[in-house]
C-alpha cells in the first residue's frame, strides 16, 4: 500500500510534534458496513502515531466495540476523537473529527493534537467566563466541505 505521508512531510509533523507537552491518544472509531473513508483514515493515523512518542493511536470497530463507542458518544464512521492521556487514563476533551481530515483540515488535525497536547485550549480569560457562566449545555459543531 503507498503511504499518505511523503517523508518531507513526515519531517515536518516530526519538527511540529517536537512541541508536545503532554501524551496524546486518538481515538478512531471505524465501520465494516458503509463507511468511506474508514481506510483511509485508519491509514493515515497509523503513519501519524508513531510520529512522536508521545501519541498513541487505538481503533475501534462501531459494531465490535458497541459499549466503548456509546461510552463516548460515537455514532458515524470514521470518527477521530482527540484526547489526552495520562497512563492508561484517557479524557475527552470535546476535539473530534467525522470523516477525512484531508486538505486543510489535515493541518487543523495537527494543530488539535498539539493544543490538547498542551492542555490549554488558548481561549482568553474573557471568553473562559463568558463560558463558565453558560447555565445550559451547549453545542457547537463546525461544518467543512472539501473544496
Amino acid at each position: 500500500m503507498e503511504k499518505l505521508l511523503n517523508d518531507e512531510i513526515v519531517g515536518q509533523i516530526r519538527d511540529v510534534f517536537q512541541k508536545m507537552q503532554h501524551p496524546v491518544e486518538l481515538l478512531l472509531f471505524t465501520s465494516q458496513e458503509n463507511c468511506d473513508y474508514c481506510a483511509e483514515v485508519r491509514q493515515l493515523l497509523e503513519e501519524l502515531a508513531p510520529l512522536s512518542e508521545k501519541l498513541g493511536l487505538k481503533v475501534y470497530d462501531l459494531q465490535a466495540d458497541a459499549d466503548v463507542a456509546a461510552g463516548f458518544k460515537v455514532q458515524d464512521a470514521p470518527a477521530i476523537l482527540v484526547m489526552a492521556r495520562e497512563g492508561e487514563q484517557v479524557t475527552d476533551l470535546g476535539v473530534r473529527y467525522l470523516g477525512i481530515p484531508s486538505g486543510h483540515e489535515f493541518s487543523t488535525l495537527i494543530q488539535d493534537i498539539l493544543m490538547v497536547s498542551g492542555r490549554d485550549s488558548g481561549l482568553s480569560p474573557e471568553t473562559r467566563a463568558y463560558l463558565k457562566g453558560l447555565t445550559s449545555p451547549l453545542l457547537l459543531q463546525v461544518f467543512v466541505t472539501p473544496t
